[in-house]
């Protein structure tokens, strides 16, 4: 959930999947304060990683790059889904350093680097052409965990703002209960691996950051595509999507979009975001696009790894007369000779009182020149049935006939206003270039009573106010 006064629409389009540094480069991307968030990321009680940010090629298109760099004890293979799952061997993870650039970068790779906590980044740059920084490391360190709440109490102890506390501890709560229920344990029982957990706070971090600094309230996802087969993990071969993202998408509603692509695509960092921030899975009908930034992924499928975040804005329909083309209703009519005046009266009254729009009887003459008149019935199609019990019931007729209609109608509504003659409900038609003012009868009817005055008198100046009101 978010958590501000209404501000920015975001819409993020997850078509490549999603990760914690692809959403804080989309974010980026969308204009948010890099220098603010290096600073805010100094404030965190935690060392050994560096940060670079830059601009990178993803199938020819330009995205922001983000990038969590680990000190040689903290370094992992894959950090977004490391701390769930430990280190990963296999070809389904290959090795992508912080400041290896290759494949993509047909331009020079701009980035920023900043130095936080005791991490004193010891490698050299070249900041033109494609890089290549070949590294050994031994992991023989002994790992270190953390569980959640060490993990919330650095978040909590850091200098970001307070809503982007709240959404980072949103985050790894929801991480920390996907990984209990993945593990048949407990919350408080779950422990992160620091190998996978200082980036993994970097980038939710990060995150919460921008998304408070863009003023962002409302976001949108209407689902995530996912890969398919399997990755080897800390534990074993594993399916994907794998179970972290699995219950989470599970609890928290949000849909999948299965692709052909042999690969883990959302991971866990980048479903707990979504589950977290997201507040509703449908664009609005109509909007206007203000900027639109791309995040890049670090690892390429065939397809252009970025996730592509827009800010935009809802657009109220407009206020002119127009087609409800979703609008249909029924209608319900019957021939009746042998039903008395009294009888016909009480059916309309109870067709009326049970949702019917509209009820009347036209006189017509039946077989054998009997006088009699036809029912006829407006109502919803849902209310069918209801309909055509109070007809059988309440009438002799034996057959009932229906008709499913398409029909337009003026924009309308049924407003409360103040007059000169006291509260009176009006019906408003069309818009402002063709306003048609209608007073309810039975106000109309109360206040004639009160005032004395004619129904008429009464309706007029009703009308007059209602119309002068609403313009």
């Amino acid at each position: 959930m978010m958590y501000k006064e209404p501000g920015n629409t975001l819409y993020l389009e997850c078509c490549s999947g999603i990760s914690g540094d692809m959403t804080v480069g989309a974010l980026l991307d969308l204009g948010a304060d890099q220098n603010l968030l290096l600073e805010y990321l100094k404030s965190l009680p935690v060392s050994g990683f560096a940060v670079e940010i830059g601009r990178v090629k993803k199938s020819g298109l330009d995205a922001c790059d983000f990038r969590v760099i680990l000190d040689e004890e903290h370094e992992n293979h894959d950090h977004d889904n490391e701390y769930l799952y430990g280190h990963h061997h296999g070809h389904e993870y290959p090795h992508e350093h912080g400041h290896v650039h290759v494949g993509e970068h047909s331009h020079p790779y701009i980035h920023e680097h900043v130095h936080v906590g005791e991490y004193e980044h010891p490698h050299t740059h070249e900041h033109m052409g494609e890089h290549e920084h070949p590294h050994t490391h031994e992991h023989s360190h002994p790992h270190e965990h953390r569980g959640l709440p060490e993990i919330l109490d650095i978040i909590r102890n850091s200098g970001i703002p307070k809503r982007a506390k709240r959404i980072a501890e949103d985050i790894f709560t929801i991480l920390a209960e996907a990984e209990a229920k993945a593990h048949g344990t407990a919350m408080d029982e779950v422990h992160f691996h620091e190998v996978g957990a200082v980036d993994s706070i970097v980038d939710i971090v990060a995150a919460a950051v921008c998304l408070d600094n863009l003023n962002i309230t409302e976001v949108i996802v209407p689902e995530l595509y996912e890969g398919k087969g399997t990755v080897r993990c800390q534990h074993g071969i594993i399916p994907v999507p794998v179970p972290a993202v699995v219950n989470i998408v599970g609890r928290h509603g949000i849909a999948l979009h299965m692709t052909e692509t042999e690969a883990e695509l959302v991971t866990p960092t980048g479903a707990a975001i979504v589950a977290a921030v997201r507040t509703s899975d449908r664009l609005p009908g109509r909007y206007k696009l203000r900027r639109t930034g791309m995040g890049a992924g670090k690892r390429d499928y065939g397809r252009a790894s970025v996730l592509r975040g827009m800010l935009i804005e809802p657009e109220e329909p407009k206020e002119e007369i127009g087609i409800n083309e979703a609008d249909v209703i029924c209608k319900l009519e019957s021939n009746i000779d042998d039903c008395t005046g009294e009888a016909l009266g009480y059916v309309m009254d109870r067709l009326l009182e049970a949702g019917a729009r509209d009820v009347n009887y036209t006189p017509i003459y039946m077989k054998k020149n009997r006088p009699a008149y036809q029912l006829n019935v407006i109502c919803k199609e849902d209310s069918v049935p209801e309909m055509e019990e109070i007809i059988f019931r309440e009438t002799t007729t034996i057959g009932i006939r229906r008709m499913k209609m398409e029909r337009t109608i003026l924009r309308r509504e049924v407003r409360k206003l103040e007059t000169s003659l006291g509260e009176a409900e009006v019906k408003i038609c069309g818009s402002k270039g063709n306003l048609r003012v209608y007073p309810e009868y039975e106000s109309v009817s109360a206040i004639s009573r009160r005032t004395g005055l004619s129904y008429q008198e009464a309706w007029n100046q009703i009308q007059q106010e209602a119309k002068a009101n609403c313009l």
